[in-house]
């Protein structure tokens, strides 16, 4: 066989000419907007995706489960969210439950239903589910519950997981024995052997687990079928919305960089990735059309359950923010923890997210204080410390420096704009911005729509 190459070879080569048109090289289409959270989460991101929503075409959440909770206020109707997108609310976008989500089928239809019985109309029209993402069984939730017990007894404190089964059904998941949508709504006989088989696995690790398979699968039966109109390929869903005619896509991030199974204060922080790359692996979104990340934190810090918490003040300010801000976890009901806004970790959630702006919220709950706190950096053995510590020792032993303000002492809850703001306020606002070194784009005084005053 001859190896050699003649002038004839490369004529032929180079027929025919080519005739379609170049493409664009900046051509890389629409640009998702992903709101993220900045702290341990319960920052108000429901709030920043609803005001967002209003306008989205394609609303999407891409990771966590019904471990999470948004509340919305709308027409003075109060709705609570766990799987559900809160841009379901808008009945002219389409919700998209991405692959990355983990989901428990009671809790998503319960938690519509009861939404709908609020007047949220037509939901399961407008929602999508991926069928990739991977399913949460109530025996996860079971195991979950025992899984704290015995962290309780061995080590004498546990997590403070929601326990809804998402740890658990994040490693079915990660040691390739989980189910998927897709797996529901295939075979059946298929499907129930491979649950078989699941609830088997979770049994030889906890004998005093116990598991009626058939009633189960009676019931996954039927919400499979309720599933099924809603149920697409959300790989090829997203590629189409991203690369179609020009449309508006929103990323709606739950928990929070704090809580991220990589970046947060591990062990103590949920099963997945609630930061940037969470939208890309949970979403199939390319990095490229990742556009606006806005982080969502409070004007002072919470935390629901344990773990190390540098700005905590277990006194009358730590009581008095849990009381005005009505500190109540969403999915728990256990009373959060409070504290001064601590800047370390806003400014460590954007090293990891890149925010392009930040929704301040809550900033009304400071309202009756005479000083407020800002805590800048952290000191170990009276040294500052230019990063975030990933010991949990470390961070429990850190000294934190802090800035003063002189309270503002005025309601700002009737304030709609910059101006009506009072100047000790925006000073307030101002060093934050500076210090983060990215701009508040919307600063929220109360709990509706219309209380998030848009600054640029």
């Amino acid at each position: 066989m001859s190896l050699s190459w003649s002038a004839k070879d490369h004529k032929n080569m180079n027929q025919p000419a080519a005739t379609g048109q170049k493409r664009s090289r900046n051509d890389t289409g629409n640009k998702a907007t992903v709101v993220l959270g900045a702290q341990w989460g319960d920052e108000g991101k429901g709030k920043v995706v609803d005001l967002l929503a209003t306008d989205a075409d394609v609303v999407c959440r891409c990771q966590g489960g019904n471990n999470a909770g948004h509340t919305v206020v709308v027409d003075g109707k109060e709705y609570d969210f766990h799987l559900l997108p809160s841009g379901i609310i808008n009945s002219k976008s389409i919700s998209l439950i991405g692959n990355g989500v983990v989901i428990h089928l009671p809790g998503l239809f319960e938690e519509g239903d009861k939404n709908e019985k609020k007047g949220l109309k037509g939901w399961e029209k407008r929602l999508i589910v991926s069928d990739r993402a991977h399913l949460v069984f109530d025996f996860h939730q079971v195991v979950d519950g025992l899984q704290e017990t015995e962290r309780q007894a061995q080590e004498g404190k546990n997590i403070g997981t929601t326990k809804k089964g998402i740890g658990p059904a994040y490693s079915s998941k990660a040691s390739r024995t989980g189910l998927r949508v897709c797996d529901l709504l295939g075979d059946f006989k298929d499907f129930s052997m491979k649950f078989k088989n699941l609830v088997h696995q979770f049994q030889s690790m906890y004998p005093a687990l116990t598991v009626d398979v058939e009633d189960q699968l009676k019931k996954l039966k039927e919400y499979a079928e309720r599933l099924r109109p809603m149920v697409r390929d959300g790989v090829y869903y997203m590629y189409e919305a991203l690369h179609g005619s020009p449309k508006k896509i929103l990323v709606e991030g739950a928990n929070a960089a704090l809580l991220d199974i990589d970046f947060g204060t591990y062990p103590f922080v949920t099963s997945s990735n609630c930061t940037v790359g969470g939208a890309c692996t949970g979403l199939g979104i390319p990095p490229l059309n990742i556009g606006d990340v806005f982080g969502v934190s409070k004007a002072y810090t919470t935390r629901v359950g344990i773990g190390a918490f540098p700005t905590e003040q277990l006194n009358a300010v730590g009581e008095l923010l849990q009381t005005r801000g009505h500190e109540v976890g969403v999915t728990t009901g256990r009373k959060r923890r409070c504290g001064w806004l601590d800047l370390v970790i806003v400014r460590y959630a954007h090293m990891i997210n890149g925010f392009t702006a930040i929704a301040l919220t809550k900033l009304d709950i400071l309202d009756v204080l005479d000083e407020i706190k800002v805590g800048v950096a952290y000191k170990l053995n009276g040294k500052r410390i230019p990063h975030f510590p990933a010991n949990m020792d470390v961070l429990h032993k850190v000294e934190v420096e802090y800035e003063t303000f002189p309270g503002w002492k005025t309601d700002t809850s009737a304030a709609r704009k910059w101006n009506d703001l009072p100047a000790k306020a925006q000073n307030y606002i101002r060093f934050i911005e500076n210090h983060i070194g990215v701009p508040i784009k919307w600063v929220g005084v109360g709990k509706s729509r219309e209380c998030m005053i848009q600054m640029f």
